[in-house]
């Protein structure tokens, strides 16, 4: 009888171990890669490039979960960190341009944390 017990609390315990968990498939080199055809614009100014915008509706589309989107978002933030102000307009920019829904402000004090998914719909809460 102990030994069905022990054999069922071992089971129970693998299940739960063996759950999913929400991992971010979004890396850092996808989104730079992603943002490429952008540098150019955001540097120097200009028009955004067609090619920026169907890659950044890409990254977008891609980001399927809570955590692509804020790994996507802190990739960004890491990317902008250091931009000057002009810089970061033209960044900030480029997803009305596009008309992309980026679920995140093109910031470098955007939370990423709070990145997330409500109602079929991408928001950032504050």
């Amino acid at each position: 009888m102990l030994s069905k017990k022990l054999l069922l609390v071992t089971l129970i315990i693998c299940m739960v171990v063996a759950l999913p968990v929400s991992e971010a498939t979004m890396t850092c080199d996808t989104v730079y890669d992603g943002l490429q055809p952008c540098l150019n614009y955001v540097l120097y100014g200009g028009s955004v490039p067609t090619d920026c915008c169907k890659r950044i509706g890409s990254l977008v589309a891609s980001a399927i979960t809570t955590a692509d989107r804020q790994s996507m978002c802190s990739c960004v933030k890491k990317l902008i960190i250091h931009a000057t102000a002009y810089q970061l307009s033209r960044a900030a920019s480029i997803p009305r341009q596009c008309g992309v829904h980026v679920p995140f402000d093109i910031s470098p004090n955007v939370d990423c944390s709070k990145v997330q998914e409500r109602k079929g719909a991408l928001v950032t809460t504050y």
